[in-house]
């Protein structure tokens, strides 16, 4: 495919963009953070409104938030982007560029085209592969050995606008989700800064995604972290990293839920059905999967603290083998 360089660059060379920068998660603030060391004018940060969180429900502040704070930046919360008076402030703003990580709602046009350059956005995969809402996990739960970020022009169809930079993340046998954020959350930051650079110098060029490759990473739903013992030891393994640390897989013990906060594949093929706890193994406990079986080393039983899966077992006086996996 041949580039082709970025419309209306409008800056020479060593000039300073200002900038809007609109994400929610800790991964996104770390960009941000990025953005606030470099040469350009964070002027204001679009995040989504305060969420109930914890027992108490109190509000809770996004990390993108809290940082903004810190550094004294104009906060814009609203409820729904399409709203005109956003949309009338965020033009206010005069921003050259803005800059988009894990915001986590879709941008109507009238957000796209109030900055004069328009938006670009770090994406957590090798684009057009895994667009959507959840690249991370997905990528661990395809067994993928690699993802990435991508640096895009967004458009108004989902992940499809055209590609700027890419940067490659390896994903070893033992990379769990929250590592694997960590390290599209540092790639993405750094990349951007050299992104918004390109922009600002007028060196940025882009290239149309190759829509035959495309495929997707929906939104995640709470079932899927449910451990379906029966399935192949090799996809136990992915649904146990790829929610570990949060919100983690989990499992039914007697009828009570068990999270099951770090397993690892095992060369043992016990003979029993899928699920059945078979014995202990050190400070890990074994359970037999679809084709072999996991070492459970570390679970969270309901309403107390995560505890070696041995003593899981004593503290508890389990009988063995024992089943797990169902909600009787």
């Amino acid at each position: 495919m041949a580039a082709r360089p970025a419309s209306d660059p409008g800056h020479d060379d060593g000039s300073r963009l200002r900038l809007v920068f609109m994400g929610t998660p800790p991964l996104a603030a770390a960009s941000l953070q990025a953005l606030l060391d470099g040469r350009h004018d964070v002027v204001a940060v679009v995040t989504q409104p305060d969420r109930p969180s914890g027992r108490g429900h109190k509000l809770q502040q996004s990390a993108v938030k809290q940082l903004a704070a810190r550094h004294d930046l104009p906060v814009l919360q609203p409820a729904r982007p399409a709203d005109p008076r956003f949309v009338a402030d965020l033009r206010a703003l005069a921003p050259d560029l803005g800059v988009v990580v894990a915001y986590g709602r879709i941008l109507p046009n009238d957000v796209l085209d109030a900055p004069r350059m328009g938006c670009i956005n770090a994406h957590a995969s090798l684009l057009p592969r895994l667009r959507g809402a959840a690249p991370v996990v997905r990528a661990i739960l395809e067994g993928l050995d690699g993802t990435g970020v991508t640096i895009m022009r967004i458009s108004e169809r989902m992940d499809a606008g055209d590609i700027m930079m890419t940067a490659p993340i390896p994903i070893g046998p033992t990379t769990t989700g929250g590592e694997l954020t960590e390290a599209v959350a540092s790639t993405a930051a750094s990349l951007l800064v050299e992104a918004v650079d390109a922009m600002a110098d007028g060196t940025a060029e882009f290239t149309p995604q190759d829509e035959s490759q495309a495929t997707y990473a929906p939104p995640l739903v709470r079932e899927e972290s449910c451990i379906d013992w029966a399935a192949p030891t090799a996809v136990v393994d992915g649904v146990v990293r790829a929610f570990a640390p949060r919100p983690g897989a989990f499992t039914f013990d007697g009828g009570r839920r068990l999270k099951i906060v770090s397993a690892r594949p095992c060369t043992e093929t016990p003979d029993a059905d899928a699920g059945v706890i078979v014995g202990a193994r050190g400070t890990a406990m074994l359970v037999t999967t679809g084709d072999g079986s996991m070492l459970v080393e570390t679970v969270q039983p309901e309403g107390k603290r995560a505890m070696d899966a041995a003593a899981y077992l004593n503290g508890c006086g389990l009988a063995i083998p024992r089943q797990l996996g169902t909600t009787d």
